[in-house]
């Protein structure tokens, strides 16, 4: 296992390295760190009721899909759902898990302290 890690870097010193000309490997941009970042919202995707709707799936499909018998299992799965939406209007601001900044605040710090151009 640890020669293969030993072989690959070996692979990527000899694409970046000039000894057999132009280096194989040519960054488009410059290698240098932005005073911005991208705007891109956490991804906290996280279903709600999916417990409920699998007793109502089960239900249906011990009883034939007859909403009669399975009425409460109908009606649990409803008040879920209506939870749910009036819990994420409720709370329409973004959670950011801990330790991360969002984006438009740490594009103010950057502004704030930009990167250097030069070397000192």
């Amino acid at each position: 296992m640890a020669a293969e890690g030993v072989i690959m870097q070996a692979k990527v010193a000899r694409l970046l390295s000039r000894r057999f000309g132009k280096p194989i490997l040519v960054p488009k941009k410059p290698l240098e760190l932005t005073d911005r970042v991208s705007n891109r919202k956490a991804k906290i995707a996280e279903a709600s009721c999916l417990s409920e709707m699998a007793v109502l799936m089960a239900c249906w499909k011990e009883n034939t899909f007859s909403d009669k018998i399975c009425s409460n299992e109908i009606n649990i799965f409803y008040k879920c759902v209506a939870q749910a939406q009036a819990d994420r209007n409720a709370g329409s601001h973004e959670e950011v898990p801990a330790g991360l900044l969002p984006a438009d605040k740490v594009n103010k710090l950057l502004k704030k302290y930009p990167n250097r151009k030069h070397e000192i």
